[in-house]
């Protein structure tokens, strides 16, 4: 996904039995650009093969990381972060699979109240601006909830395998086609509330601008004037 606009730019649908971390042996890496990966997608190996290709991943560490520390940089504890170091893994397979130095950051999230480790393979930005890189990831996150939410996914209509990617398919170029039309057409709602107007106003011959910006959205705390009153207090 491009968290510059929240719009996912690589899909792969797979089962369930493969592992997440293979889809970066099919990823076309970009050179300069930013690649931010949860744990599940540690594999040294393929994670040299950015450094290779000079495009850099932001990704949290594992408890077990078996590393030496070649220097520290002094940090700022007020912003959160407690270390940043240059290290180099020391394990018999992780330090050939991964020979270069890297970036070990530990920062300290206030809100949640609980210690993070990033590894990266970029020593330029500050250490701050790492953690903060990381924490857009939740729009991924998001990303998917919303589908789930919205675009009634929860349930599928078939069990077969075209009946499945069918629906995800559509559900995903639902939600592209919402986005486009949010930034396209500048509009301040939400795309829960543009997907709200159009479910309601789908066979309608109007012009879209003016029903998207114009359209109330009754608020599901208003009482509707047709319920009746059955019980008095």
């Amino acid at each position: 996904m491009d968290l510059r606009g929240s719009i996912p730019c690589v899909i792969r649908i797979t089962h369930g039995k493969v592992h997440d971390v293979t889809f970066l042996d099919q990823l076309v890496l970009e050179p300069a650009a930013f690649y931010l990966m949860d744990r599940g997608y540690i594999d040294f190996a393929r994670l040299h093969r950015f450094t290779q290709h000079a495009a850099f991943f932001v990704t949290r560490a594992k408890s077990n990381l078996d590393y030496i520390r070649r220097s520290s940089h002094s940090v700022d504890p007020e912003t959160g972060l407690r270390s940043d170091q240059t290290i180099l893994l020391r394990g018999p397979k992780t330090s050939q699979f991964y020979p270069d130095s890297l970036r070990r950051i530990s920062f300290f999230d206030i809100e949640k109240h609980r210690r993070l480790i990033f590894l990266t393979n970029n020593f330029v930005l500050p250490a701050l601006t790492i953690a903060l890189l990381f924490k857009r990831r939740w729009k991924i996150e998001l990303f998917f909830k919303w589908i789930k939410q919205n675009l009634r996914i929860k349930a599928f209509y078939g069990t077969s395998e075209n009946a499945v990617k069918t629906q995800i398919w559509i559900a995903v170029s639902t939600y592209l086609l919402i986005a486009i039309i949010k930034k396209r057409l500048r509009i301040e709602r939400t795309l829960n509330e543009i997907l709200q107007v159009l479910s309601i106003t789908l066979f309608e011959n109007d012009e879209l601008l003016p029903l998207l910006t114009n359209s109330h959205l009754q608020d599901p705390k208003e009482a509707s004037y047709k319920q009746l009153t059955l019980f008095k207090f």
